[in-house]
Order: C-alpha cells, then sequence, then structure tokens
C-alpha cells in the first residue's frame, strides 16, 4: 500500500483544513490504486498524523531543501484498507462538512456565466414587459394593411397652374387627339397650308393665337420658349404635381408645327413661313377678324405669310426649338432635330443682307404683332443654342458688347426691363446671369456676364414700388406697360422673371441683392411676385379672378368665338356668327384657364365680349402665367434644378492631367 503525502503530489500545496473535504470526496470517487491496489485512509490517527507530518515536512522542506522525512509517514504501494464507522457524527462532519440537503441551489448555469435565480426571473420578466409593450404594437402595425400617406394639399398657385394648362389644349389647331380634354373642340385647321408646295401636308397643327382663329409664329415661339423654360427649371415640381407629360405634350405639339414652318431637313434655308391666318385692316372679305367662327366651321381663306428675312422671327424660332431640345433630352433622335433646326433658323437669323423686322411693310403682321428689333432675339436665341449645344461660339455671340448696345440693354430704359414677346432683353439677360451664378466662366466672358447680372438686379428693383420705376394701381397692380390696356400678360412675366431670379441667388446661398445702397432680401423680391399673382387670382379691387374657371367669380364673357358658339349641331356663318359675339348672356363653355386682358389703370374690368381690351387672352400671356405660377407653387416642393439646363455645356476649364505611369524597375 502506498502512502501519498498530504499537501504535495496529487492535491499539491494546499491549506488542510479548507480541502479536506475535497480529499475526502476524492478518494471516496477514486477508491481504486491506479498503480495496483485499493487506495483507502488507514484510520484517523493515521489521517491525524498524516496532515501533522505534511505540515512539518512543508516546514522541513522550505529550509532543508525537501527532506526525505515526509515520504516515511506513507505506503507508496496502497492504503491500508479501514473503515470510518468508528468515528462518531461530529468527526465525520469534521472531515465531510455538512450534509447536503434538498433546497434549491441559488444559482443557475447558463454555460457560459452564472446567474442568480432572482435575476434571471427579472431579466425574463423584463423580456416580457418590454415585449408586450414594444414588440406586441410593432408586429400589428406591421400586421394592418399598407396605407399610402396622403401628398400635401396643392395650394392655390397649384390649383390655378393645373387650370392655366388646359388653354393650350382649347388653343390647339390641327387634328386633336382624343385626349384633349376639351369636349367643345374638334378638328380644325385641316386646310392651313394647302397651297405651299414644299410643305408635305400643309401646316396643319400649331395653337391659334387668341379669340381669334390666327396662327401668329411669333409670339407662338415666344410661348414655346416659355414653356420650355419653365419645364426645364421646375420638372421636379410638374412631375409631382402630374403635369410633366402634358407639358412635354403641349410643347412638342407647338415645336413639332415650327419645324414645319421652314426646311427644317436643310442646312440653309431662304424663307420662314410666318403667319396662317389673319386679316388686313379695312377689308370686309371673309377673314379671321371679319367673320365669327367656330375654328371648326372656318370656310373662307386663310392666307400664307412668307418672309425672306426676318431675324427676330428666326431668332425667336431657334429659342424655342433649342430650350425644346433640353425639355425632350432624352428622346436623343428628336432632340437632335430640334438643335438642327434651331441652328438652320439662327443662321437665317444672322444672314447678312436679310437683317430686318420680319413685320415691315406686312398689312397681315405689322398692326397685330409689330416688332420692334431684332438683338434682343440675337442674345435670346443664342444663349438657348449655347445651352442646348455646349457650343461656344454660340456664347462668344451672346456676350458680344454690339448686342446689348444695339439693344440699349444697359441704357435704363424702363421699357426695355418689361419682358414680353416682343422684347426679350430681361429674360436673356437673366438667362446668362444663371450661367455666372452657377458655373462662373470667367475670361473672356466674365465683363459682359457680370454687367448682365447688374442689370439682371436692376431690373428687379425696377419692379419693386419704392424705387417708383413704373406707377401702380391703388390695388396693387404694377403698371408695366404704362396704363395701356392689356396689362396682365406683363405682370405675369415680370412675376415669374422675379420669382426665377430669387430661385438662383436661394441656390446659389445669396440672401438677396443691392439696389444702389438698398439691401434688398430675397423674401421682399418674392412677395413682389406672390403680390401680382395673387392680384390675377382674385385679390383685386373687383373680387374678381382673371383666370377663367379659377375661384367662385372670374370672366363670363371672355373675347373667344369657340367659346362663345354653342356646340348645337349648327354651322354658323362668317356673318351669322356675329349674334354670339354680341349676345349678352355668359359664353356656352368656359375656357378654362384664359388669362384674360386685365383691368384698365383704375383696377376696373368690364366683362363684356366685344370689348378685347378687358376679356381676350392670348398665348404668350397664358405662358408667362404659367411659369410663373409653376415658380411661386410650393406644394410640389421648392427651388430650381440647376443642373439640366448645362447638361450639353463641356468642362469651361482643363481637365485634370492623369497620373503618371506606374514606376517600373
Amino acid at each position: 500500500m502506498t502512502k501519498i503525502p498530504m499537501g504535495t503530489g496529487i492535491l499539491g500545496d494546499f491549506p488542510h483544513s479548507e480541502n479536506t473535504v475535497f480529499w475526502i470526496a476524492f478518494v471516496k470517487m477514486h477508491g481504486g490504486n491506479h498503480w495496483g491496489g485499493s487506495l483507502e485512509i488507514v484510520n484517523s490517527n493515521s489521517i491525524a498524523e498524516g496532515f501533522a507530518d505534511s505540515n512539518h515536512n512543508r516546514s522541513n522542506n522550505n529550509n532543508n531543501n525537501h527532506s526525505s522525512s515526509s515520504t516515511d509517514d506513507w505506503d507508496r504501494a496502497a492504503l491500508h484498507s479501514q473503515r470510518f464507522h468508528h468515528l462518531d457524527e461530529t468527526q465525520q462532519s469534521w472531515l465531510l462538512g455538512p450534509k447536503e440537503t434538498n433546497k434549491k441551489n441559488r444559482y443557475v448555469d447558463l454555460g457560459c456565466i452564472v446567474v442568480s435565480h432572482k435575476a434571471l426571473k427579472w431579466t425574463v420578466a423584463s423580456f416580457l414587459i418590454a415585449f408586450l409593450v414594444i414588440g406586441l404594437p410593432v408586429i400589428i402595425a406591421k400586421s394592418l394593411p399598407k396605407h399610402k400617406s396622403a401628398p400635401p394639399s396643392p395650394d392655390d398657385y397649384t390649383h390655378a397652374l393645373h387650370k392655366a394648362l388646359l388653354f393650350f389644349n382649347a388653343q390647339k389647331s390641327g387634328k386633336l387627339p382624343k385626349n384633349n380634354g376639351i369636349p367643345w373642340r374638334g378638328n380644325s385647321g385641316l386646310s392651313d397650308g394647302n397651297s405651299t408646295t414644299d410643305v408635305k401636308g400643309g401646316l396643319v397643327g400649331g395653337y391659334y393665337d387668341a379669340g381669334d382663329n390666327t396662327k401668329f409664329h411669333f409670339p407662338m415661339s415666344f410661348a414655346m420658349t416659355m414653356l420650355s423654360w419653365s419645364l426645364i427649371e421646375y420638372n421636379h415640381k410638374y412631375q409631382s404635381i402630374g403635369e410633366y407629360d402634358h407639358m412635354r405634350d403641349l410643347i412638342k405639339w407647338g415645336t413639332d408645327y415650327l419645324l414645319l414652318t421652314f426646311n427644317s431637313s436643310a442646312t440653309k434655308i431662304d424663307k420662314i413661313y410666318a403667319q396662317v391666318g389673319g386679316s388686313q385692316n379695312g377689308t370686309s372679305e371673309p377673314n379671321d377678324h371679319n367673320c365669327w367662327q367656330r375654328p371648326e366651321d372656318m370656310d373662307y381663306p386663310r392666307p400664307v405669310q412668307t418672309i425672306n428675312a426676318g431675324p427676330d422671327l428666326a431668332g425667336e424660332m431657334a429659342a424655342a426649338l433649342a430650350a425644346a431640345s433640353i425639355v425632350f433630352k432624352d428622346n436623343t433622335a428628336y432632340s437632335r432635330k430640334l438643335v438642327k433646326g434651331a441652328k438652320t433658323v439662327f443662321d437665317f437669323a444672322r444672314e447678312g443682307g436679310k437683317r430686318r423686322p420680319y413685320c415691315r411693310g406686312n398689312p397681315f403682321i405689322e398692326p397685330y404683332y409689330n416688332s420692334s428689333g431684332y438683338f434682343d432675339e440675337y442674345m435670346w436665341g443664342a444663349a438657348w443654342l449655347y445651352y442646348a449645344t455646349g457650343n461656344v461660339s454660340y456664347l462668344s455671340l451672346a456676350t458680344n458688347s454690339g448686342l446689348p448696345k444695339n439693344s440699349k440693354a444697359f441704357y435704363r430704359i424702363p421699357e426695355k426691363s418689361v419682358l414680353s414677346w416682343d422684347n426679350k432683353l430681361p429674360a436673356a439677360m437673366l438667362l446668362l446671369t444663371r450661367f455666372r451664378i452657377f458655373l462662373s466662366p470667367g475670361y473672356p466672358y466674365e465683363d459682359m456676364l457680370r454687367m448682365y447680372h447688374n442689370t439682371t438686379s436692376l431690373t428687379m428693383c425696377s419692379y419693386l414700388e419704392q424705387f417708383h420705376v413704373f406707377n401702380w394701381t391703388r390695388g396693387g397692380m404694377v403698371q408695366l406697360n404704362q396704363g395701356k390696356p392689356q396689362p396682365l400678360q406683363y405682370v405675369a412675366n415680370a412675376a415669374f422673371l422675379a420669382s426665377l431670379y430669387v430661385d438662383y441667388l436661394n441656390a446659389s446661398g445669396a440672401p438677396g441683392f443691392t439696389c444702389g445702397p438698398n439691401f434688398i432680401t430675397l423674401a421682399k423680391l418674392r412677395s413682389f411676385s406672390t403680390s401680382q399673382i395673387d392680384y390675377i387670382l382674385g385679390k383685386n379691387p373687383t373680387k374678381m379672378s382673371y383666370v377663367v374657371g379659377y375661384g367662385k367669380k372670374f370672366p363670363r364673357h371672355v373675347h373667344h368665338r369657340g367659346a362663345s358658339i354653342p356646340s348645337d349641331g349648327k354651322k354658323y356663318s362668317c356673318k351669322g356668327g356675329w349674334k354670339w359675339s354680341n349676345n349678352p348672356k355668359p359664353n356656352p363653355h368656359n375656357i378654362t384657364g384664359a388669362m384674360v386682358a386685365g383691368p384698365d389703370r383704375f383696377d376696373k374690368f368690364h366683362d363684356v365680349r366685344t370689348n378685347h381690351n378687358y376679356t381676350e387672352p392670348t398665348l404668350a400671356g397664358n405662358a408667362g402665367l404659367v411659369a410663373a405660377l409653376a415658380s411661386l407653387t410650393t406644394s410640389a416642393g421648392i427651388g430650381i434644378d440647376k443642373n439640366t439646363m448645362f447638361s450639353a455645356i463641356p468642362p469651361l476649364y482643363p481637365q485634370s492631367p492623369p497620373p503618371p505611369p506606374q514606376w517600373k524597375p
């Protein structure tokens, strides 16, 4: 039998009083001697002596380099087989410790950690409460049917914009699409331009200008340019309110027609068809002014006016086609067709020896849409062609000092700051100011662009009542046409320019601009725009909206042939239709969205069909209204699209050189 010294060997050094229980348990568990014999404790005395000897040996080992006397007390072969029956319970308790009871352990072993029962209960309870309070409601909410959140309510400008666009549907000429949306309108003008042998299918399509049935290509081109400009700047708004595709359709209806008015497949042309229909003053023969007929019932000759010179008309047509090419840049083939046509017609405008107003000496045009010059159209058309093509030759022309000089752009003449179908200067300079604000091209364009920018700011200053450049009515309308009739088209255009300038400055981070020593905040300029459009929409002394179909009170006797004649299945002759012109009753059809000519300089308005100076709408006037409304509406977002306008412009500065090739040993 082998003796194992206590405190060394298998158990190593340990305090006897603390490890006695472990040792006895070890002996009980491992009764067999792995070296060939039983392993049992001899007796109580031996155990006591063994522990005493062990302490003595531990001390001797430390002092006498592990003396061998400790090994003599135990037989290393095996222990004598003895029993513990002669130990009383007290002695056994000294060796074995307290007896095990059935009391539950206060701790739970989770494998990686040991926790108390109490902590485990609180943890489980906390998770259960969190699930009931947070998790369960989330699960219920996720399981409920999905409902899209309602979009923000449209503001007044959005409501008016929806209606203003419908006016263009009512003015369409040609074979109308099924979704035109104007039930009292049908196909018309299908014989227009039949006398033009070089135009396949004639000059069918386009828009009637106003309350008559004439197609004036000069203001029609301007209207298409304005619609395209508005859509480029605020395409996100049109998409948000669901009018994006509608706007594109309206623009394409106009540009498709304009492409018919000259040989758009050629690179050089010698004529443009400038007008279809119309009349001469002083004649009694049937024509658009002597007859009062629905366009669907026209049966009188509609002459076509051809011009061999006309930089103003050609320049405006180039602007319309170039601007539309940016709108349709996602349709590569059509966009290229528009750009090609714009280049061709602009070359015609710039051709030497043919630089005279398109209307000069033409009795069908001059009394109605007489052009005062063409240098503004040069600037306007060149700016749009630069944006459409990126060709710097157009930018060089637009910033050529001769254009502002000949157009008197810097003379600070009040009427030069008023945008209209005739005067494009304020719009052209704002368009080029945009280029300076966002791209800062620097030399050699900076000097002229800075002057355009300064003049644009002065134009905005002139619109504000505090500077007394223009008279104002007591009701709050600025008299941009010096108190003459039909003021609203000029008011709408100015509201658009001012609102757009605010958006340009906002996008650049500028808080305002200066008018001499006065600092003008953007909010103040925006308030000018809102006040003028609000005036048009009903905040005026008459409490009447000047947009048909908007509000509760609006003009009912609009000077318009198609709207004033009932759709009763009868065809009224040239003279027979005049009874509807003179009829005191309201029009049988509301021409929804039409902005009428407007009040006089005393804020007085007469809702009479026979006075076109009050109640006649125009294509150009409504284009300005649409643009202004789109700029002011906030229910479809705010701000402009800075980048689409510049999509065709190449980098203005040399690109960074490529990195050097990797060094090879």
